[in-house]
This record gives structure tokens, C-alpha cells and sequence, in this order.
């Protein structure tokens, strides 16, 4: 079997589900998913599975929101006024907008309550504070 190490290139097939068995994302058949492990382009409790594991293994993995997408956090929750929203935009609950920050840069925010006169935004990704499982295949490490 071969070893995954620092820097290895890998290829997964997975399915992540939240606790109630929800599905949120998966690999599309025959489409895996590949990174290099170490460059940090996924969240660090599957990258740290991946790690562990051997070519041709399967496994479940639980990763706790603090090794996911972290802690959900009220200080990126906020209202604006609905005026302060361009006129084009109609604004419903879970739609996903991209805003201006005063430092130039945009972040993505999901709509949580829409009333008559303002808008609530919520800046977190929307699996924060969730811990999640995977079922994972290696399928290539080099």
C-alpha cells in the first residue's frame, strides 16, 4: 500500500453529511476530488484523515466544527437597513449575496430574515459551527 506524506498529491472520492444525515456535499461520479496534502485547500480534520489513511482504504471520519469551519459566530450576523441594498436585488431568506467591506474587499453573506425595513446577514460559511462526518476512499496518493 502506498503511504500518503507531506506534500502528496491525492485523489478522494467522499460524501459529507451533517448529524441528521443531511447531505451537503459529495464527489461526482468518477469526478474525484485532488489536493496536495499540506497546502491547507480543505478543511484540516479531513485533511488530517487523508493523511492517515492508505491507498485503496475507506473510512468515516467525524470532524468537529473547530477542525471544519469553525465556531458559529454572532459578531458576523447583522441587519442593514433594506433600502441600503441595491434596487435590483430582492432579497429572500438563504440567498447568497456578495457585499462590500470597507477595506475594498467583498465577502460572501447568506440572507437569515428579511422584514419590511431591514435585512439580516449572516458572514459565516454556512456549515460553521457544525461538526460533520465524511466517508472517504483514497484513491491515489504520489
Amino acid at each position: 500500500m502506498t503511504e500518503v506524506n507531506q506534500g502528496s498529491q491525492v485523489k478522494i472520492n467522499y460524501k459529507g453529511t451533517l448529524q441528521d444525515g443531511t447531505v451537503f456535499d459529495q464527489s461526482k461520479e468518477g469526478e474525484p476530488l485532488e489536493f496536495t496534502i499540506g497546502e491547507g485547500k480543505i478543511i484540516p480534520g479531513l485533511e488530517k484523515a487523508v493523511a492517515e489513511m492508505e491507498v485503496g482504504e475507506n473510512k468515516t471520519v467525524e470532524v468537529p466544527s473547530d477542525e471544519a469551519y469553525g465556531p458559529h459566530r454572532e459578531e458576523l450576523v447583522g441587519k442593514i437597513p433594506r433600502d441600503r441594498l441595491p434596487d435590483e436585488i430582492n432579497p429572500e431568506v438563504g440567498q447568497m449575496l456578495r457585499v462590500g467591506q470597507q477595506e475594498g474587499e467583498t465577502m460572501v453573506v447568506q440572507v437569515v430574515e428579511v422584514t419590511d425595513d431591514e435585512v439580516a446577514l449572516d458572514g459565516n460559511h454556512p456549515l460553521a459551527g457544525h461538526d460533520l462526518t465524511f466517508e472517504v476512499e483514497l484513491l491515489e496518493a504520489v
